[in-house]
C-alpha cells in the first residue's frame, strides 16, 4: 500500500493501471474507519485488480452548525486497517488540495435531495455530489462502493452517475451492525454510555416495522406511526424524520411493496443517527 496526498500522484498511478487494463475499485470515506467501511473495502478488493481508499473530511457537505470541526479522526488506525485489507492506494488529500481556490462549480441532484436528510441539511448533498464527482474524475474507477446505511446518498450518487454519464458501476453494500443491532457509525463515538443504550431503540423500532410488514400491514401511515410510537417511548430519543419512499425515486408511497425504503433519522441526545431497511417482498 502506498499513501498519496496529491492529485497528480494519484492520476499518474491511475494512468499506469489503465494502460495495463486493470480494474479499479474506489471506496470514498471520511475516515475514522470501522467494520462498516471494512466491508466496503473487502468487497472492493475481491472484485477489482486495484483498490483506492480515500479519506477526506469534506467541509462543503457540513452546515454551519454541524460537526465538521469535531468529526472523529484516527488516521493511525485508519492506515493500519487499510494496510491489513491489502488495498493499493490510500489517498489522504488536504482541504487545500481538493479545493485550492474558491469553487464556482458544484453538482446538484434535484428532487432526490429535497426530503429525508436533505430536508434539514440543505447544503449536504451538493457537497457530497461535488466531492464524489471530483474523486471520480481523479481516480477514474471501474466501481465505487457505498454503504446502504446512507440510503439517500446511495440513491443520489446512482442518479448523478446516470445523469452525467460516468462510466462507473456504483455498488451498494449492506449495513453492518454492532452485536446488539445498532448500525455502525463514526458518530456512535459521540454517545455517552446511557445514550448508547438508548440508541438501540432505532433498530428495535425498525425491526418492529418489519414484523408488521411480514403479516401484511402495508399501509405506510400505520408503519410510520408504529416506528414513531416506539421511538417516542425513549426519553433520550427525538425523531428527525421517518420516511417511507420508493428506494430509487425517494418519492413517498402509500402502500409498502417491493423496493420500498423505510428510513429514519433520530437524535439521541445531541447526536443524529440514521438507519433504514429496504422492503423487497
Amino acid at each position: 500500500m502506498i499513501i498519496l496526498k496529491y492529485i497528480t500522484e494519484v492520476k499518474k498511478q491511475i494512468n499506469l493501471w489503465k494502460k495495463q487494463d486493470l480494474s479499479i475499485g474506489l471506496v470514498p470515506t471520511m475516515g475514522y474507519l470501522h467494520d462498516g467501511h471494512k466491508s466496503l473495502i473487502d468487497r472492493a478488493v475481491k472484485e477489482n485488480d486495484k483498490v483506492i481508499v480515500s479519506i477526506f473530511i469534506n467541509p462543503s457537505q457540513f452546515g454551519p452548525y454541524e460537526d465538521f470541526n469535531k468529526y472523529p479522526k484516527n488516521l493511525q488506525n485508519d492506515t493500519e486497517l487499510c494496510k491489513n485489507s491489502c488495498i493499493d492506494i490510500l489517498f489522504i488529500p488536504e482541504i487545500q488540495e481538493m479545493y485550492p481556490s474558491e469553487s464556482y462549480t458544484f453538482v446538484n441532484v434535484g428532487k432526490l435531495t429535497k426530503g429525508l436528510c436533505g430536508a434539514t441539511r440543505p447544503v449536504h448533498f451538493k457537497g457530497v455530489c461535488t466531492v464524489v464527482a471530483k474523486l471520480f474524475n481523479i481516480t477514474n474507477p471501474t466501481r465505487a462502493y457505498f454503504g446502504e446505511k446512507d440510503a439517500q446518498q446511495l440513491a443520489v450518487i446512482k442518479r448523478m452517475v446516470s445523469d452525467l454519464n460516468f462510466d462507473i458501476e456504483i455498488i451498494g453494500c449492506p449495513i453492518i451492525r454492532e452485536k446488539d443491532g445498532l448500525a455502525k457509525s463514526s458518530r456512535n463515538t459521540y454517545l455517552s454510555k446511557q445514550e448508547r443504550k438508548a440508541a438501540l431503540i432505532i433498530n428495535t423500532s425498525l425491526e418492529n416495522a418489519k414484523e408488521a410488514l411480514k403479516i401484511d400491514v402495508t399501509n405506510s401511515e400505520i408503519i410510520e406511526k408504529l416506528i414513531r410510537d416506539k421511538i417516542d417511548k425513549e426519553p433520550l430519543a427525538k425523531v428527525d424524520y421517518i420516511e417511507i419512499v420508493d428506494s430509487l425515486t425517494l418519492t413517498p408511497i402509500v402502500k409498502i411493496q417491493a423496493s420500498t425504503l423505510v428510513a429514519t433519522a433520530v437524535y439521541i441526545g445531541k447526536t443524529r443517527l440514521i438507519d433504514n431497511f429496504t422492503w423487497n417482498r
